[in-house]
């Protein structure tokens, strides 16, 4: 048990918060191809890629927390999943109120 609490407290002293320029969002759908549907946390939705180095390493599925990066060019409709959130860690955001519309 303590072991368990212990290992929560990792996870959330290593929380990426985003920083300007980033978006959190969840994953609606996945598209395949690396790519996905995400609700964005400033009221968009975006067509979302894997970055090279996540692709391999980190598994991405519906209703996941992610970090977004918006593309310079349609920066409105696409971008780049840079970060995913575990489910401790998006719920420390949503307590800490970094997370305002997404509903997790």
């Amino acid at each position: 048990m303590v072991e368990n609490e212990e290992r929560k407290e990792e996870e959330i002293s290593r929380i990426r918060l985003p920083k300007e320029g980033e978006v959190l969002g969840l994953v609606e759908v996945m598209l395949g191809g690396d790519r996905m549907k995400v609700a964005c946390d400033d009221g968009k939705e975006r067509i979302c890629r894997i970055i090279g180095k996540l692709r391999k390493r980190v598994w991405i599925r519906e209703g996941d927390l992610v970090l977004i990066e918006p593309w310079k060019v349609q920066g409105d409709k696409r971008g780049d999943v840079i970060f995913r959130y575990t489910p401790t860690q998006a719920s420390w955001l949503k307590k800490n109120g970094y997370i305002k519309t997404l509903q997790i």
